[in-house]
Formats: structure tokens, sequence, C-alpha cells
């Protein structure tokens, strides 16, 4: 059962407290994107295991949704939140102390356990506790706190690993700074879900779709999957690329690209707000396959500012089609439901993230980075082209 949510100020500041924590734990699972190169150096592995190291990640996010994706349902957001923050923080400690490829997967699973916790229960806890009228502005906080916090993650690592000592370190004690801060914040949240009585029991739910949601889950499902391929070519094959074949070394340049795309999504986001669910899902899928095109154009021309405006291309329809699929999956989500069903939306989208991605790396091994990268970037075209005219055919119809 969902308690109604607070006075309108204190409601006001809740839901952007909680925004804010959804950030900072966020932020730690794209900590190690601009720094695969220097791991690269001191441990010595090939693309492929940038790949895997960063689909282990994405595992560990499936897992958890896949397990504890009903979680927040019955225990309430807070113990849930605490518990991803939690393991956060021993994720970063294991980046802390790694020698080897052991605590990266250690730490990148770990990682992917506290994005699958916050997904489904931050997003929650965000709608819930805005006031009705808030609800819409809810809503934007939310996705912008999910994309934002994983655009800040590059940009922060790469700023320090460039500019301040510790390259390998000091990013991951900043971080463990501003889990604890986040950690303070989520203890005076107010609760969301009152405790029912007997209190179910916590089981694996696997993929929850309730029936009422499926006509607005499958095609913002397919929405997201085209999108968050495109983040997970950005997140783990583009660095390579900037160093490998653009000659760009600067850390805190690769962070910036990779913010880029995922400050351009949280633009998208806005935009969508303006356009409604029925026109921003299709219109964003669109503006996406725009944005892959001329991703896959700078690979082969190998230009650093053309690749950038295909990540800002890019990144726009991913935000519009994103915010637009996960409003319309809510929306029609039963209260008992709605983290399960939201937990449900983002399998699928860590799925775009994480399969196609290992995918490219095997490429890379045939086809070398670039020609790899033109392959994925012409597989997202195709996902996303489908999509978008499948969605221009049969629009969503909650709004």
């Amino acid at each position: 059962m969902i308690k109604p949510a607070a006075g309108n100020r204190g409601a006001r500041g809740a839901y952007i407290a909680a925004a804010a924590v959804f950030a900072v734990g966020m932020a730690g699972t794209t900590l190690p994107t601009p720094l695969y190169g220097l791991y690269r150096e001191e441990i010595g592995f090939s693309e492929l295991v940038v790949t895997v190291v960063f689909a282990v990640y994405a595992i560990g996010v499936i897992a958890a949704l896949l397990i504890a994706g009903d979680f927040s349902d019955v225990l309430g957001r807070k113990p849930v939140l605490l518990s991803a923050l939690g393991l956060s923080l021993l994720s970063a400690v294991c980046f802390l102390f790694q020698n080897g490829l052991p605590l990266l997967f250690v730490g990148r699973l770990l990682s992917g356990f506290s994005a699958g916790l916050l997904s489904g229960a931050a997003t929650a806890a965000v709608l819930e506790l805005a006031p009705p009228a808030l609800r819409a502005r809810a809503g934007l906080a939310a996705t912008a706190a999910n994309m934002g916090g994983l655009g800040c993650g590059p940009l922060l690592s790469g700023l320090l690993a460039q500019y301040a000592p510790w390259p390998l370190r000091l990013p991951f004690l900043v971080h463990i700074v501003l889990l604890v801060a986040a950690f303070a914040v989520t203890r005076v949240l107010p609760e969301t879900v009152a405790a029912g009585t007997p209190r179910p029991p916590l089981r694996p739910q696997g993929m929850v779709v309730p029936p009422q949601t499926r006509s607005a889950f499958v095609p913002a499902g397919l929405a997201a999957f085209a999108g968050f391929s495109l983040l997970g070519l950005f997140t783990a094959v583009a660095p390579s690329f900037l160093a490998q074949t653009l000659g760009e070394h600067n850390l805190a340049a690769t962070g910036l690209v990779v913010f880029s795309v995922f400050c351009s999504s949280t633009a998208g986001q806005m935009v969508m707000g303006r356009l409604g669910v029925r026109r921003a899902l299709p219109f964003g899928c669109l503006v996406l396959t725009a944005g892959m095109a001329v991703v896959a154009f700078s690979l082969v021309v190998e230009s650093l500012p053309v690749l950038v405006v295909g990540a800002l291309v890019g990144g726009l329809g991913q935000g519009m089609s994103f915010r637009a699929g996960l409003t319309s999956v809510s929306a029609v989500a039963p209260d008992e439901h709605r983290g399960a069903t939201i937990s449900a939306f983002f399998v699928v989208a860590y799925v775009g993230i994480s399969v196609p991605v290992v995918g490219v790396g095997a490429l890379t091994l045939v086809l070398g980075l670039r020609g790899a990268g033109v392959v994925f970037a012409m597989y997202v075209i195709l996902v996303s082209a489908a999509v978008g005219a499948f969605l221009l055919r049969r629009p969503p119809r909650a709004d």
C-alpha cells in the first residue's frame, strides 16, 4: 500500500532529495569508464575483456532486478535504497584496493547489484514522494537523476584522473564520501510504502508485467532496449576508440564525451515533457536512428567532432524515448506492483546495454575496433528504426 505524499513543501524537498540520492548511486556505476585504458596498461587485457567487465555489471543489474525487483514494494523503499548504497560502497572499496582482474569483476558485479536495486526502488520513491501536482516534474527528476548520475560518473573520474593525483584511487575515495552523505539523506526520507499485515513473503518474481500494463510495456521496452544499446557503446567502447583511433588520451576529454551523451539524454527527457508520450516515444526512436547514423559516419572518417555530434543527437533521442517509455509504464502500473514493473522495464533496457556490447568486443578480435563499432552502429540503427516505425503505426495509449 502506497502512503499519500506529505504536505506540498515537504514533499517537494523529499522527492528532490531522493533524486539526488539516486544520482549519487548511479554515478558510481560509470565511474570506471575513462579509467579502463589505465587498467589495461596496469593489468594488461584485450578490448574483449573490457566489454566483459562492462557486461558483468549489466549481469548484476539484471540479476538484482529479477530477484529483488519487487522487494521495495514489500519492505519499503528506504531499506532497499540503503542496501543499494551499501553495495555501491563495497564496489568502491573493491576498486580502491584492486590489484588485478578479480577485484575489478567483483567491484563491477556489486555495482550492478546496486544499480539494479536503485533503478526500481529509487524511481518509485521519487514519484511517490511528490504530491500529485508535481508528479510530472517528479518523473523528469527520476529519469534525469538516473541519466545525470550516469553521466557525472565519467566526468568526475576523468577530471580527477587527468588533473589530480592517484588516478585509480581518488575518484573512488570521492565517491565514498558522496555515498556516506547519500546514506544520511536516505535515513531521514519519509517512507512511502505502508507495511502490510501479515507481510508478504520475499520471493524472486522474475519479469513482473501485470496484464493491464502490457500494451504500454512492450513498445516502451523495445525503445529502451535500442536506446540503452547506444549508452553501452559510449560507456564501454567509445573511450578505447578515442584513445586508439583518434589519439585522444586526455581522460577528462574522454569523460566529457561520455558525459555529453547522458547530458543530451537529460535534455531529451525535458523535450519529452512538451511532446507527450504518444509523440515522444516514436520520434525519440527516429532521432536515435539519426544519431547512430552520424556515429557510424564518425567511425568511418575518424572524426572526433562528428562523433560528438552523433553522441548529442543519439542521446537526445534516447532521452525522449526513455522518459516516454518509463512514464507510460509507471502510469499504468498498479500501486502494489509499481516497483516490480519498473524493474522489469529496466531489465529489458540492461539487456540492450550488455549483450550487444559483448558482441562488439568479440568483433574487435576480427574486424578491429573501428569495424566492430560500425557494425554495432548499424545494428542499433536497424533496431531503433524498426521500433520507431512500429510506434508510428501503433502509438502508445498512455500519456
